[in-house]
């Protein structure tokens, strides 16, 4: 298995990048894109547990808005073969300063990258 294959990371960089800016504008529609379309898809939050993508996008919908925008303190990511790949993130949010993590997990599917699991956590 060939890690980081630099193809492979130059796309879920991107897909990572393109989804943090979907974070930050909030912008709904992106953000569904991006999660795995199934029942087995799940999302570890601060204070909620989602397991499945519509509680993904019932929890969007109903989130406030007010502290999205966030500068990434540092990030990794890390590729498995051509289609499995991690990214991790520390981050601070620019009105607030709270801090946080963010863990991602992304397999590509025939339709693209997806993220099947993540997790967030704050401190």
């Amino acid at each position: 298995m060939e890690i980081n294959h630099p193809e492979t990371v130059a796309e879920v960089t991107a897909c990572f990048e393109a989804y943090e800016r979907a974070l930050v504008t909030n912008d709904l529609q992106a953000l569904d894109g991006f999660f795995w379309e199934s029942e087995f898809v799940l999302r570890y939050g601060i204070g909620e547990n989602l397991y499945g993508i519509d509680a993904i996008r019932a929890f969007r919908t109903q989130r406030p808005a007010g502290d999205l925008d966030r500068a990434l303190v540092r990030q990794a990511i890390a590729t498995f073969g051509r289609d499995f790949a991690t990214a991790n993130a520390q981050y601070r949010r620019h009105k607030s300063g709270a801090e946080g993590r963010v863990s991602q997990t992304w397999v590509r599917f025939p339709d693209g990258w997806r993220i099947v699991a993540a997790h967030v956590s704050a401190g």
